[in-house]
């Protein structure tokens, strides 16, 4: 009885995987629409993870490395229910398109801030909850348990308007007992701030998912900051992410103890957490492994172990 999260390598798109204690699953986003996203999604959801279906699919926003692979996936292995921001794209491509015909198929909620995904809770186990903080560009309104931030506001770095599709993601927070995960998609840098200045919206977590796979659009120093994690992971491809700011934010916040990466980033010059918080380390077109990075919370919520299989390489952590 414990919570699992699984990275999957969709070689730089997205695809996290959450396995409840009562045994109900949550994938977050899906890679591509091409034949080895789905497959390596499916694969570790029925081989590693034990699943016999995807309970509730989060897309988070309509790019295609996140929405692309569902109606392929749903093909090998059964998808319950999805949810995604519901902002229609204004020119429709060919992906998207098949998403929108699949979605049709299956339970569909258009998730909003302030919304809870229902998942059941195991019988004597701490509290769980997984929690839609921002979509659409709307956030959840501050409550008396957030915080006003004390950065000052000169401190915030300032980010071009963005007009893409990533402003409008959604963003999760999972809390299971004293343990908590941020899971903020490709939200960039100017609506990260909104986050957590002039309040903290989010409070301090555990595991931070690096933002936008690691792009510099992303992960605003500020936000990171706030945050606090104890262990980031960055679902990043061998030349896709692991910009120079962002690692260069990671490293700059004394919280963290460990920084996880799905891949080396093989561009010349490029900085990388050390090999042993490394999953992969072959070029994209030859990266047949899709090794994956996973994380085990205890049953009392107290502690969290991350683990990469296809190396042994195992540390445990302490929840705040």
């Amino acid at each position: 009885m414990r919570l699992s999260i699984y990275w999957v390598d969709v070689e730089g798109g997205g695809a996290t995987l959450i396995v409840t204690p009562a045994g109900e699953s949550v994938l977050v986003d899906t890679g591509l629409d091409n034949p080895r996203d789905p497959a390596r999604i499916a694969k570790l959801a029925k081989d590693v993870a034990g699943l016999k279906q995807i309970d509730h699919l989060v897309v988070t926003h309509f790019d295609i490395d996140h929405h692309g692979g569902a109606a392929e996936l749903s093909k090998l292995i059964p998808i319950r229910r999805v949810y995604d921001p519901g902002v229609e794209r204004p020119k429709p491509e060919p992906m998207y398109v098949k998403y929108l015909a699949w979605r049709k198929s299956v339970p569909y909620t258009v998730l909003k801030p302030g919304d809870t995904i229902p998942l059941r809770q195991a019988e004597g186990g701490p509290k769980l909850s997984l929690t839609c903080l921002a979509a659409a560009q709307q956030f959840i309104a501050p409550g008396p348990e957030h915080k006003p931030s004390p950065i000052p506001a000169s401190e915030l770095p300032e980010y071009p308007v963005d007009n893409s599709e990533n402003r409008e993601s959604i963003v999760l927070l999972l809390r299971y007992g004293n343990f908590e995960f941020y899971d903020g998609a490709d939200l960039t840098g100017r609506l990260e701030g909104k986050l957590v200045h002039p309040v903290n919206l989010v409070g301090e977590v555990d595991v931070y998912q690096v933002t936008h796979h690691g792009l510099d659009l992303s992960n605003n120093p500020v936000l990171v900051r706030s945050l606090a994690p104890t262990v980031t992971v960055m679902n990043n491809g061998d030349r896709k992410g692991c910009g120079p700011k962002t690692r260069a934010a990671l490293k700059a916040t004394p919280s963290i103890q460990a920084n996880y990466q799905l891949h080396k980033n093989l561009a010349p010059n490029a900085d990388n957490t050390p090999d042993e918080l490394i999953a992969n380390f072959d070029k994209e077109a030859a990266c047949t492994k899709a090794n994956h990075i996973e994380l085990h919370v205890a049953p009392d919520a107290a502690s969290y172990t991350l683990r990469i299989p296809a190396t042994g390489h195992e540390r445990a952590f302490r929840s705040k």
